[in-house]
């Protein structure tokens, strides 16, 4: 297949290109580069079967010739992010969509929209299966990124039962992995970060709200599943393997060394106290199942960073 990942030079996206690649796709990625970096496909160059597009999508769209897929990736998605830039987070979730659901309206192209785990805020009910609507505070500081991502989710919904455009919608929980931002904000970078340069690791609250990690190689492998697959309401993607932020602050230190300890800080507004997905429709409609175990995706990660270091 001829396939548009937008955001492709993000951490995701570049890990996803890199699999349909090695799937023996042609890929074209885009990426205004706000969050992304042109590091993370440097490697790409001089592949005949790739392509690079510097464009942001909140602009009209244009891809000569045909187009079998589009996977709509292009979206910052840290904490960090929400308070830097919201205006641009919320053009990219509604415009942006809007724009790329009607380029693969034009194209007869496969849809597919890369929503979050965020849509379900700080949820009520756990874990979360699809069918839970969420708890989301639509004017706090995550909200912009939260309702840019519902709207998103409603938008492709309403091309898919309006224009007929054949659409998939995956939620992606905690992701990590080699070529995240160090300053990305979230927490796996940041406790990584603070590990190896000797740092106490800052754990916001008591450290007891929860989290699953999901390594970048499953949840790519998810997405790609769904592409293929014939399901058009969203599936979640992400690792039910629950932990403590505090937990998991004590594996980074453990696997890094760092003797510098923990340091407790105010939970922030809006956090999530729980966070885990119920992957009973990836497994029944998708055959997947994360296959990366935590401890060994963070060694992998934590050699990333070290050398970036």
């Amino acid at each position: 297949m001829r396939i548009l990942v937008t955001g492709g030079a993000g951490f995701v996206g570049s890990h996803l290109c890199d699999r349909l690649l090695s799937n023996g796709h042609d890929v074209i990625a885009m990426d205004n580069l706000v969050t992304g970096s042109t590091d993370n496909i440097a490697h790409l160059a001089g592949n005949r079967r790739f392509k690079f597009i510097f464009h942001d999508v909140t602009e009209y769209i244009y891809v000569p010739g045909a187009l079998d897929a589009v996977m709509n990736l292009a979206s910052p998605a840290s904490p960090v992010d929400f308070a830097r830039i919201p205006i641009p987070i919320l053009k990219v979730g509604s415009l942006g969509t809007h724009n790329t659901l009607g380029l693969a309206l034009a194209k007869r192209a496969r849809y597919l929209i890369a929503s979050t785990s965020e849509v379900y805020g700080d949820p009520l009910i756990h874990p979360q299966p699809e069918t839970y609507w969420g708890n989301v505070n639509p004017i706090g500081v995550r909200g912009v990124y939260d309702e840019a991502k519902r709207f998103s989710e409603a938008i492709t919904m309403a091309y898919h039962r309006v224009h007929g455009v054949d659409t998939r919608i995956i939620r992606i929980f905690n992701t990590y992995g080699p070529r995240m931002r160090l300053s990305d904000g979230r927490v796996v970078p940041n406790f990584i970060g603070q590990a190896l340069r000797g740092e106490p690791l800052t754990v916001y609250g008591d450290g007891s709200q929860t989290r699953s990690f999901c390594f970048v190689s499953d949840l790519v492998d998810g997405m790609v599943r769904l592409l293929l697959s014939s399901e058009t309401d969203p599936v979640n993607v992400g690792n039910p393997a629950e932990l403590t932020i505090l937990a998991f602050a004590q594996i980074i230190n453990r696997l890094t060394g760092n003797a510098a300890g923990i340091a407790f800080r105010p939970l922030p507004v809006d956090d999530p106290r729980v966070r885990k997905p119920d992957i009973t429709r990836a497994r029944t409609i998708l055959g997947w199942e994360p296959q990366v175990a935590v401890e060994g995706g963070l060694e992998r990660t934590i050699e990333y960073f070290r050398a970036k270091l």
